[in-house]
């Protein structure tokens, strides 16, 4: 056994970049890897696999340098290494390193089933502990990572989470896999065909194939609603985007023409064309929940589309009159189809036929209604009636828009394709055989997985032909137009293909796992386990308010309920009061809105997270370690993370922040998420552990941070990551104590140490990225450069990518991806980041709002050059100005940028009251307040415009006046992204300085 004097791996060293890049190249890039637990069932923040195993193997190992390390374990150790990782030397540093490079080779996922490599691993796990591998927990399983990393390295594992499709999640991957092995396969591919051929025999007539003999693959629809301007009334088709295919060698789009009859209002009609260009395709109909009519051009506010929409019931299906005709509702725009015997999708126009279909869908709907009403209203409703929670309307936005159930989320043809599913499923589910009952979870997970990409918030990819899953981002917000497919269908994501990727992750878990797990539904503030029974507590809690899991969660848990109604016998499927998933005592904070009655506050969360802690303190052994992975952005979630830990009585002895996300993902456009998960170390706080001395940990507080950044940065970690890396050696210092007091007595709080945290972090990095007479700011010497120029410096090191793509730049939507070369991005921060480092250091952020930042709902904004373009030289933009310079290039430019300028304002008095240009223009401000940023801005607008003769004359003034100038263009040039405007512009202002 490890003594619990000596330290683990993952308190001394890890293989920060080489797990990160396992994570980023293998597991998150595209194409994902066949059997990987994520592509089974969608869980929200899951963590990788590489970087659970890796930073558990890492706990699981003493360090070899360790005094107190095992001679047992490092003599078995240097005999197991070699086969994978070559010989190892003799000294404890030489073992230390092998088993680093072991664990860094062990996080691709290309070893993760290899049989020399799980056989190490395994053996190291037994050979530290023992020949007992110890027991390890996760309170917070979620989608199972952690656990299921224990089961592999050969560890007894036990995984609990509060949420009951998280725990069916977990009990199909730890127990029935690895219980029942290949034999569960077969009975899922039988399960899985029994399904699909019953869909096809009885939905044939809701799914048609074309005369032609073309077969029908994809529905795109479009909500819709009226204009309301007088004289008009057309039906506005709800679209984001006119195109179908926009393959660069193959385009297709619809061609909007208003039609006028003379007994009705306008109407619309679409054909489907080839464009030869992009400008021949119209723009969509709809922007920020506006929409525009195409017959009369009128816009219709946002408060009218939901009005219209809720009436509706958020107008996913069609309306049809007796007759069958349509009247209202959503409306087909277009149909794809294979042809026989011809390669790609073809796109057609829709006709009466595809809305007989639909027609026959509804009525068919209604006969299963009424059939359930008759009997009673015996068990659940078919189709799922529960009420979606207002609590989350701000990720959750659907009910705004009148989809108050979650049946509301889907048309009649679907429902209809999903009650058939979850009967056939429930039938099998009900036989006498543990495997079957096993092999209906799987089947009903993959019917959950069809749900993903088949309801009416599924998006239409014209880039790819392809469809988007219904949670791209951890959210449910309105979709306008939205693609249908049929669920038995080979083509897209219907239930044969769901089922083939159950089979690929059956397949390589079976083969790598040898041991069954426990999974159990409890509270992580009231654990089951009982005292010292854990060696390892490893967990990955709720961020604070990032993901509401589980008012997300019930769009899964109402179609799993209904595949398996009796569920005594069913580990997690104990729901709620309202028939949903339990939200009350789920650890997290709901964001405040007026429609919202949740007191799930920040107090609520550092609480419910001591508990947590607490519980995990208590079921640890003695010689048992601890760690915890948090990755939120904003500094409140983790100020109550922290003191959840301390109130728990952890101490926090390593940090390792690993890259686990990709910058491309939706929420990192719009601001600095971050792209690493910190991987806090933690052991239980000795009970005699002493009071810290305030001034020694402000004293020793510096050397540590510094440090670590430099190890950090020297693996790749940089901006809001670096920041929170930070955290663990800074806390350390914190956690060891059980209290801290300054010399006359006064405890010091967390929240008042993490403010010293943020200053210290801060004034290092602007150091490190302004260079050293930024350390003069510190006593108030000379030799700094001006407030905004720190402040932007700071703003853009924040926004730093560790993974090494594009920082975040967000477009107008927030759907589109980075600016594109050429075009200056917007740089934003949450505002409580800004805060927190500027703050510290002097900087006032209401003194540069509207000058160099803007700050709307929460988010910070650098302003670009170009918006700065007024502001600096007045109306002209700076063209009065440029001209001057290149007229009187010499003269006093010591202390003001244009001194003429500055003469001609004093023998004129202001005009007005607004902002007045800074640089010049009319000269009504003092050139003289005119700071080194506004300068660079200057020479950035000059480079842009061609003003080359103002330009080199600007910098000839420039390099007079001192180097400030040049050092700050050059730092804001490391700083902006590599395919940035402002980056060109820097780099080539800099090229044309004199030498």
């Amino acid at each position: 056994m490890i003594p619990k004097e000596c330290k683990r791996l993952a308190e001394v060293d890890f293989p920060i970049a080489a797990v990160g890049s396992a994570v980023v190249n293998r597991e998150k890039k595209f194409p994902i890897p066949r059997g990987l637990p994520s592509t089974m069932h969608h869980w929200w923040a899951r963590r990788p696999l590489a970087s659970s195993r890796a930073v558990l193997l890492a706990l699981l190992l003493p360090d070899p340098c360790d005094p107190h390390c095992p001679k047992d374990f490092k003599r078995k150790a240097r005999r197991l290494l070699p086969p994978v990782v070559g010989a190892v030397g003799a000294k404890d540093e030489d073992l230390r390193a092998k088993l680093l490079r072991f664990i860094a080779d062990f996080a691709n996922w290309d070893q993760a089933a290899n049989p020399k490599y799980l056989a190490a691993g395994r053996a190291l796990t037994k050979a530290a502990h023992g020949g007992e591998p110890p027991l390890v927990a996760d309170p917070f399983a979620g989608g199972g990572s952690i656990p299921l990393e224990a089961l592999r390295l050969g560890c007894e594992a036990f995984a609990s989470d509060l949420n009951p499709v998280a725990c069916l999640i977990l009990k199909t991957m730890l127990e029935d896999i690895p219980r029942h092995g290949p034999r569960l396969a077969e009975e899922l591919r039988k399960a899985g065909a029994a399904v699909k051929e019953a869909a096809q025999k009885e939905l044939a007539d809701l799914y048609p194939t074309d005369p032609d003999g073309a077969t029908p693959i994809a529905w795109l629809w479009a909500r819709t609603v009226h204009c309301e301007a007088p004289a008009c009334g057309a039906e506005i088709p709800l679209m984001r985007s006119l195109w179908l295919c926009k393959k660069a060698k193959r385009k297709r789009a619809l061609r909007p023409t208003a039609a006028r009859p003379e007994d009705g209002p306008p109407r619309v009609e679409f054909e489907v064309f080839e464009p030869k260009a992009d400008k021949e395709v119209s723009a969509g109909t709809v922007t920020r929940a506006k929409a525009t009519c195409l017959c009369c051009g009128v816009v219709l506010p946002p408060d009218r589309v939901r009005s219209q929409l809720a009436a509706q019931s958020g107008g996913a299906d069609a309306v049809f009159d007796k007759q069958g005709r349509r009247t209202g509702g959503a409306r087909l725009t277009a149909v794809v189809t294979l042809k026989p015997d011809e390669k790609g999708r073809h796109y057609r126009a829709p006709t009466d036929a595809d809305y007989a279909a639909v027609h026959r869908a509804q009525q068919r709907l209604a006969g299963i209604l009424e059939e359930w009403e008759r009997s009673g209203k015996q068990g659940l409703c078919p189709v799922p009636d529960e009420s979606i929670s207002l609590n989350e309307i701000r990720r959750i936005s659907v009910p705004i828009y009148g989809m108050k159930t979650w049946g509301d989320l889907f048309t009649a043809r679907q429902k209809v394709s999903f009650v058939l599913s979850t009967c056939k499923i429930r039938d099998i589910w009900r036989m006498d055989r543990s495997i079957a009952k096993s092999a209906a979870e799987l089947a009903a997970l993959a019917l959950d997985k069809v749900a993903d990409f088949n309801c009416s918030l599924a998006k239409w990819r014209s880039t790819n032909e392809d469809i988007g899953d219904l949670f791209g981002r951890q959210a449910l917000p309105m979709v306008w137009d939205f693609v249908e497919t049929d669920l038995s269908s080979e083509s897209y994501m219907g239930l044969e293909r769901a089922v083939n990727h159950v089979l690929q992750v059956l397949k390589h878990t079976s083969a790598a796992i040898e041991y069954v797990g426990s999974v159990q539904q409890a509270d992580a503030t009231n654990h089951p386990l009982p005292d010292r029974s854990v060696g390892v507590w490893f967990t990955d809690p709720p961020y604070y308010d990032a993901v509401p899991y589980a008012h997300l969660a019930d769009f899964f848990f109402v179609w799993l309920k209904r595949t398996m109604p009796a569920r005594s016998d069913i580990e997690g499927f104990i729901s709620s009061d309202d028939g949903l998933t339990p939200k009350e005592r789920e650890v997290v904070v709901d964001r405040p809105h007026r429609l919202s009655n949740s007191t799930k506050t920040a107090d609520f969360y550092e609480s419910g997270m001591a508990q947590a802690f607490t519980e995990g303190r208590r079921i640890l052994r003695e010689d048992g370690i601890g760690s915890v992975v948090f990755a939120h952005k904003t500094t409140e979630g983790w100020e109550a993370l922290l003191s959840g830990m301390i109130r728990g009585g952890w101490t926090i002895t390593g940090s390792w922040p690993v890259a686990t996300e990709m910058g491309s993902r939706l929420n990192a456009r719009e601001t600095a998420s971050l792209a690493t998960s910190i991987h806090l170390i933690c052991r239980p706080r000795p009970g005699d552990a002493p009071v810290g001395d305030w001034a020694a940990v402000l004293r020793e507080l510096p050397r540590r941070v510094g440090g670590w950044m430099e190890r950090l940065q020297g693996e790749g970690v940089r901006g809001a990551d670096l920041v929170f890396a930070c955290i663990g050696p800074a806390l350390e210092i914190f956690s060891r104590c059980r209290a801290v007091e300054t010399a006359e007595g006064r405890g010091v709080g967390l929240a008042e140490y993490l403010e010293k945290v943020w200053e210290v972090v801060g004034r290092t990095a602007l150091e490190n990225v302004l260079g050293t007479a930024e350390a003069k700011a510190r006593n108030g010497m000379a030799g700094a450069l001006e407030e905004d120029a720190r402040l932007t410096a700071l703003f853009l090191w924040t926004l730093q990518s560790t993974d090494g793509g594009e920082d975040a730049a967000a477009g107008d939507d927030g759907e589109d991806a980075a600016a594109p070369r050429g075009k200056q991005a917007s740089y934003s921060l949450i505002f409580d980041v800004a805060r927190r480092f500027a703050q510290p250091l002097g900087i006032h952020l209401e003194n540069w709002e509207g000058r160099i930042v803007e700050t709307s709902k929460g988010v910070v904004r650098l302003l670009n050059p170009a918006e700065r373009g007024k502001q600096l030289f007045g109306e002209d933009g700076g063209g009065a100005a440029a001209a001057w310079m290149e007229r009187e290039p010499g003269g006093n430019v010591q202390q003001v940028l244009f001194p003429e300028m500055e003469a001609a304002r004093k023998k004129r008095p202001a005009r007005g009251r607004g902002r007045k240009p800074v640089l010049g223009g009319d000269a009504e401000f003092a050139a003289s307040e005119a700071t080194t940023l506004d300068r660079v801005h200057a020479a950035m607008l000059w480079q842009s415009s061609g003003r080359s003769e103002a330009l080199r004359n600007l910098l000839k003034a420039e390099q007079q006046r001192g180097p400030d100038f040049l050092r700050l263009a050059n730092a804001l040039s490391a700083l902006y992204p590599a395919s940035s405007e402002e980056k060109r512009l820097l780099d080539a202002m800099l090229l044309a300085a004199p030498r």
